[in-house]
């Protein structure tokens, strides 16, 4: 274990695509892999890019990756795309996309499935972000899958947030209030070379006059036209402006315990599934997959209440259920 910690912070390519494979497949020694590399990690700033399906979210990333190699940065992409209902594996993979850096080693991109977790990444994103931060990429992108306003997961692990629109998507901006636009710590509107950007670019700042500040801090919104590598430069000034202004802020120790927090409580929150349901036989006196179906199958007939339910699920993992007042 040693050995392959030390390989992938020598930036051993098979060595960091095996441990992302460990992740990705929830094996045996991937949280001792993890273990080990964790002490490495805390170097790496990571954008989070998030937006609907259309927005040119893969070429932007392509374009940005190129932008921070050109700065002689290291880069990590982490592409999440949904998963083939046959295989599990990702679909449409944004490394198709980036053939531009195949042979490029100062960067690495990997694409990862959803599997079915919601949010718009896949459940060892959070991980794999660890893995390349101690393969000592110094920019690591986490491009969502494209599932629109659900996306607010990206917020949780990413230092800073891109948003990502284009002209021509209607009322849609309208509704960014209602989800993207508490998470976004930089607009990006991309394709502004189309016909009806200067008036989707005033209504956008229009909105964002209404939000308040977060600590500070006014979301930007950057014109770009990623195809044509236009305003890039630009975006990467955005980003190092946010970058700055975090790293200035009073409230930073406040934030990295709320940021770590909430890392623990979903890696609980995992850990205690794993625990409560087994596999298809159980393990260590979990339910069974197969009869967590039944009960909720019982759940679904009204023949049994979800809180007996979960009373039961624990019972049978050794948990007790809290004890109820009288």
């Amino acid at each position: 274990m040693d050995n392959w910690a030390e390989r992938v912070r020598q930036g051993d390519v098979l060595a960091i695509s095996r441990a992302l494979s460990a992740i990705e497949n929830r094996s045996s020694d991937a949280d001792a892999m993890l273990q080990a590399l964790f002490p490495h990690t805390g170097r790496a700033f990571c954008i989070g890019v998030t937006g609907a399906p259309g927005t040119g979210k893969s070429t932007l990333v392509d374009r940005l990756a190129a932008h921070y190699r050109g700065q002689r940065k290291t880069v990590g992409i982490i592409a999440v795309d949904p998963s083939s209902p046959f295989s599990g594996g990702a679909i449409l993979g944004d490394r198709v996309r980036m053939q531009g850096h195949a042979s490029d080693a100062g960067i690495f991109i990997r694409s990862m499935a959803t599997r079915g977790y919601l949010g718009g990444l896949a459940q060892g994103t959070a991980d794999a972000v660890l893995v390349l931060d101690a393969a000592g990429k110094e920019i690591i992108f986490i491009e969502t899958v494209g599932v629109g306003q659900a996306e607010v997961e990206i917020a949780k692990i990413a230092n800073c947030t891109l948003v990502v629109l284009m002209p021509g998507m209607g009322d849609d901006i309208q509704n960014l209030k209602a989800g993207l636009m508490e998470i976004s710590d930089i607009f990006v509107l991309n394709k502004v070379d189309r016909e009806d950007a200067p008036r989707f670019e005033q209504q956008l700042k229009s909105i964002l006059q209404l939000v308040p500040e977060r600590d500070g801090w006014r979301p930007p919104v950057a014109l770009t036209v990623a195809t044509e590598n236009k305003g890039i430069s630009e975006l990467a000034q955005d980003i190092a402006a946010f970058r700055e202004h975090i790293e200035r802020a009073p409230d930073r120790p406040a934030r990295q315990l709320a940021y770590w927090k909430g890392w623990m409580l979903r890696l609980l929150q995992t850990r205690l599934t794993e625990r409560v349901i087994g596999s298809s036989r159980g393990a260590g006196g979990s339910l069974s997959a197969a009869e967590f179906d039944r009960l909720a199958e019982k759940v679904a007939a009204r023949k049994l209440d979800p809180f007996a339910a979960v009373d039961q699920i624990l019972a049978a993992a050794g948990l007790d259920a809290q004890e109820q007042p009288h």
